[in-house]
């Protein structure tokens, strides 16, 4: 049993923490959960609340095996750990943690120990056992294995607990976890604006004022979960449906690039798909590695992953950057094997072979993917690239599967020129 001294100070610390001053009487009660899940908007706390938690029960005494899993391992030290709102910055000056580096695990002075885990190496969970857990950004999990695992390793203490804070994307994983309100979970809902007095106000300004009332807006400020547009090429269940956990030997593999025009503050992201197809005819989504990088940048990683996966060929899209693609990929590598393509229909028209496929279930994502998903089930023909930016992720996906899977027809650019013609007069036509 704690002193009565300590023990005022740690139920002090946690009445005073950010999360029990912004929201009164929002932390779980003991003995009524196993599962809290904290689904809140960008700059909300979500990392304080998560840090402040880890502190309390460590410092209580309350657990003593603790797991923290991010989505990476970097976002595990730089967040969780290090950063600004992380434990070593939350914990009490009383009894403040020393983060073992090279053992990647915190230790409290009463012996309590917290060790951190990647979400992208699911099998480093096989054999620890924790009695509490604390994830970071859940929806952004590469490899949704890694919650199986974590739970296996719940086996410690009389009454192990997980807590969860993310930005509500609709997972599977995401969404099976919601259907368990009531039993055993807890699910709190916050907004960006909940913690407005605390964020740059260049933040509100430029962020928030450009994505407040928009699908993207209501999912990253507002914290809603989202499910399929109508009207979309892709749905989210026949997306989980294909999934698989690993890919079998493929006959091909090509990396497909939508580079971005431009690389200021404002510009679209590079797309970066990395696909295969194996001999059965059936296409598998391996990597996403879009982002906002410089030429260079987007070049390296590239090519990287064409060297890591042992492709065949590089497929660019060259509409905007012509012979500056091919350019910016031989300085990083002159032998690599390129090819290009030029865009001579829309977006929407590109897309609708390689989602035919889909809906065929043949096509498979190893893993997840949340960006790129996010994206597919929100691709509708009058999609608003003034608001939401163009959809580099999916561009790049119908490259990388059209080089793979669709066979082209002859003068193909001839018949999708007319077949444009003929919808826009039925659509003129209309009364």
């Amino acid at each position: 049993m704690l002193p009565i001294e300590i023990r005022q100070r740690l139920a002090n610390a946690l009445q005073n923490s950010w999360f029990a001053k912004a929201r009164p009487n929002q932390i779980p009660p003991p003995g009524e959960w196993s599962l809290w899940m904290l689904l809140a908007g960008r700059g909300f706390g979500k990392t304080r609340v998560l840090s402040e938690m880890a502190n309390y029960w460590a410092t209580s005494g309350e657990y003593r095996r603790l797991a923290i899993v991010a989505a990476t391992a970097a976002d595990a030290r730089d967040v969780m750990v290090e950063g600004e709102s992380g434990i070593l910055a939350t914990a009490p000056t009383w009894c403040r943690p020393i983060y073992q580096t090279t053992r990647r695990r915190l230790q409290w002075p009463n012996g309590a120990i917290a060790t951190l885990y990647s979400a992208e190496e699911p099998d480093r969970l096989r054999g620890p056992q924790h009695d509490a857990a604390l994830c970071d950004e859940l929806a952004t999990w590469r490899d949704p294995s890694t919650w199986d695992m974590l739970q296996f390793g719940l086996r410690l203490g009389k009454n192990p607990r997980i807590v969860v804070a993310t930005t509500p994307r609709p997972t599977r994983l995401v969404r099976q976890l919601l259907l368990r309100e009531g039993q055993g979970l807890v699910v709190t809902r916050g907004t960006t604006y909940e913690n407005r007095d605390n964020l740059a106000p260049g933040f509100f300004q430029q962020i928030v004022s450009r994505y407040e009332d928009t699908r993207l807006g209501r999912q990253e400020l507002l914290a809603e979960v989202l499910m399929d547009v109508p009207g979309a090429l892709w749905n989210l269940d026949g997306i989980d449906a294909a999934r698989r956990e690993r890919a079998p030997d493929l006959t091909r593999v090509v990396v497909a690039i939508d580079p971005a025009v431009s690389t200021n503050e404002g510009s679209d992201e590079t797309g970066i798909i990395v696909a295969g197809r194996d001999e059965g005819g059936h296409g598998y989504v391996l990597e996403d590695l879009s982002g906002k990088h410089q030429p260079a940048d987007w070049a390296r990683t590239a090519i990287a992953a064409y060297r890591r996966h042992s492709a065949d060929r590089i497929v660019a899209e060259v509409n905007q950057g012509g012979d500056l693609v091919e350019n910016t990929l031989r300085t990083i590598d002159e032998n690599v094997s390129y090819s290009s393509v030029h865009a001579s229909r829309g977006k929407f028209v590109r897309a609708e072979p390689i989602a035919a496929l889909y809906e065929q279930s043949r096509v498979h994502h190893v893993g997840s993917f949340p960006e790129l998903e996010d994206q597919m089930s929100s691709f509708v023909a009058d999609i608003d690239r003034a608001k939401l930016g163009s959809p580099d992720r999916v561009d790049a996906l119908v490259w990388g599967l059209t080089e793979l899977m669709v066979e082209r027809m002859p003068f193909e650019g001839l018949f999708s020129y007319y077949r444009e013609l003929a919808a826009k007069a039925v659509e003129n036509a209309q009364p």
